[in-house]
């Protein structure tokens, strides 16, 4: 065996040695035996300075590389998502800083970040899969973790029932989908994503392959109708597993889906494009419509993030460069300005124990400049210029039309015109209502700043240094 082709996977390499570094500190520095000053010696600086160091060493994109028979494929654009990804992991550990202080996690900081950068890992072989198989064992190695992570209260009665629900309705979607796996190897007789095109022709079996498929991926984006447990696990699992299952699963498996549809699925284009139609057309109205009802603000934020996989899915539709391109710079700026969101929830849940929205009332008098930085956020969420989430939906919506879906993005414009309201909402308690006892004012901790203060910058300047978007299209285009 060329044990060479090993050293093709930087981005995965590096990554195991900051999770087996990790693991040795865990393991032979527990809290148990050595402190220091009544903390800790594995606190959140060193997940975070290994993290970023990670970051730091992959981020310039390397050149196609091919493994174990083409088992993984790696392309520059792969390297960027896998980029984004990290950097938002970077972000979720300086936003869990103040949540591993308490009592219930002070001692299981090892096992936060372990798994964490294990689902990570899941993802990033996931994204690099150039056979199903390999595919298959990404996605499950990102699942399995996340189930764990979305438990993590396990004390607390709502984090043991969303931890429940998780993985029962993983393991099904997982089932489904190979399921779906097993009926395209019947149909074509190979598993590699190269070879598989030139033996579809859209018989029943390869259609009902299909849809085994993408019923699976469905559930791990989130899409109507395969989005029923979304709210009740998100409200139920820890702020900051909220806002990592919220961005970076999201985010990968929107990716690998128009990976595979594009490149595996081609032939069959006119049957995924018209399935995707009508779920990305429910998935935005139908999860807007029930935001609007929400009053807690963790659930808002589900159906949120269920209404933004569908403009994601506005990029996977089009089925082009133009739309890969959008795609990924979409999930960039969603990235900040929901990590940003919930690094306000999160640090207020933490310190003033609220989490409706009645309960936000007032929340400017107290601590304006929390109100502020949630308000861009939101902004940004929302697609109101100038802010990056504008320029983010313009792209994404541009792609769809040009690709002749006139009729789906005037849909999608109407249903932004309807998250403003919610998204409003939040912002009109913060600022207008009155509350006879408002959040007291409360100070954050260095992390909790740096967190949102790279959420803040990375939605401004997303906004106005052009360069970035350029950078990406540069490496989609001929794809």
């Amino acid at each position: 065996m060329d044990y060479s082709q090993f050293l093709l996977l930087k981005e995965e390499l590096s990554l195991v040695l900051v999770i087996v570094i990790l693991f040795v500190a865990d393991l032979f520095m527990s809290p148990d035996a050595h402190k220091k000053d009544g903390r800790p010696i594995l606190n959140t600086m060193l997940p975070v300075v290994l993290l970023a160091l990670h970051t730091v060493v992959t981020i310039m994109p390397g050149p196609v590389a091919d493994a174990f028979g083409g088992m993984y494929h790696n392309q520059p654009i792969q390297s960027v998502v896998k980029s984004v990804l990290s950097i938002g992991t970077l972000v979720v550990f300086l936003m869990a800083h103040e949540w591993m202080k308490l009592p219930d996690t002070y001692f299981k900081q090892g096992e936060f970040y372990f798994l964490t950068l294990c689902t990570l890992l899941g993802m990033y072989f996931m994204i690099s899969a150039g056979h199903f198989l390999m595919f298959f064992i990404g996605l499950e190695t990102a699942s399995i973790p996340m189930a764990a992570l979305v438990a993590f209260d396990k004390y607390r009665h709502h984090s043991a029932e969303a931890g429940a629900k998780y993985i029962l309705t993983a393991l099904f979607a997982s089932g489904l989908m190979l399921y779906g796996i097993s009926l395209i190897y019947g149909s074509v007789g190979t598993l590699y994503f190269t070879d598989i095109p030139t033996h579809l022709d859209g018989n029943p079996l390869q259609v009902m392959a299909f849809v085994f498929f993408f019923s699976g991926m469905g559930f791990k984006i989130s899409l109507v109708p395969f989005h029923l447990w979304t709210a009740d696990v998100y409200e139920g699992a820890p702020s900051t597993v909220t806002a990592y299952l919220s961005v970076i699963s999201k985010g990968a498996a929107a990716f690998v889906l128009m990976t595979v549809l594009v490149k595996v699925f081609a032939p069959m284009a006119e049957q995924w494009q018209e399935a995707l139609y009508w779920v990305t057309i429910a998935s935005i109205t139908l999860a807007n419509l029930f935001a609007l009802r929400q009053q807690n603000l963790k659930r808002l934020m589900a159906f949120s993030s269920i209404s933004q996989a569908g403009y994601i899915m506005l990029g996977v539709i089009s089925g082009s460069a133009q739309g890969m391109t959008a795609l990924v710079f979409y999930v960039l700026v969603y990235m900040f300005a929901n990590l940003a969101v919930f690094g306000v929830i999160t640090i207020v849940a933490l310190r003033a124990h609220k989490f409706t929205l009645e309960e936000y009332n007032g929340l400017y008098t107290t601590n304006p400049r929390v109100a502020f930085l949630m308000t861009l956020a939101l902004f940004s969420l929302a697609g109101i210029p100038p802010f990056a989430g504008f320029f983010s939906k313009f792209f994404i919506f541009a792609a769809a039309f040009g690709a002749g879906y006139r009729l789906l993005v005037f849909i999608a414009l109407i249903n932004t015109v309807l998250s403003l309201y919610y998204y409003l909402k939040i912002v009109k308690a913060m600022y207008i209502n009155r509350s006879e006892e408002p959040i007291a004012t409360f100070r954050s901790d260095n992390y909790t700043r740096a967190c949102l203060t790279i959420c803040t910058v990375g939605i401004m300047m997303l906004s106005v240094v052009s360069a970035v978007y350029q950078a990406i299209d540069g490496l989609t285009f001929g794809m």
